[in-house]
């Protein structure tokens, strides 16, 4: 699923969206915040949908599943990139809390081990070192 995007310094290869040098951080922030509640409202919208449907069919007594799963499905689809916009958003915001000191990838508040390397990131302190302080 394409994610509809004014134009902007965001470039889109195969699905993923990458930022183009030029563009200031604040502003993908902004973009991935304005694309939040568009899905926010989008998902809320196709979950009343598919309630009123149910509804609408089981007043019916005809109920059709393959409506129900192509809503359900489109629903779905919406709500898995509304769950990665905000995964994204909540990694904007809180940022990455270094780099391991072996190879140098990002890692996040937290983080004990690299995740590319495997190496601690944590250094060792002898126990009487923290006694002394």
């Amino acid at each position: 699923m394409r994610i509809p995007f004014r134009k902007s310094p965001h470039v889109s290869v195969n699905g993923a969206t990458a930022v183009a040098p030029s563009a200031a951080p604040h502003e993908l922030t902004v973009d991935l915040e304005r694309r939040r509640d568009q899905l926010v409202a989008r998902v809320a919208e196709l979950q009343w949908d598919l309630g009123g449907l149910v509804y609408e069919m089981a007043v019916r007594n005809r109920i059709d599943v393959e409506v129900l799963v192509k809503r359900a499905v489109a629903l779905q689809d919406a709500d898995a990139e509304l769950s990665e916009v905000e995964r994204i958003v909540r990694m904007e915001q809180t940022g990455t809390a270094g780099s391991c000191t072996s190879c140098g990838a990002p890692h996040s508040t937290g983080a004990t081990f690299c995740w590319q390397c495997g190496q601690p990131l944590l250094a060792q302190v002898p126990s009487d070192a923290i006694l002394r302080r």
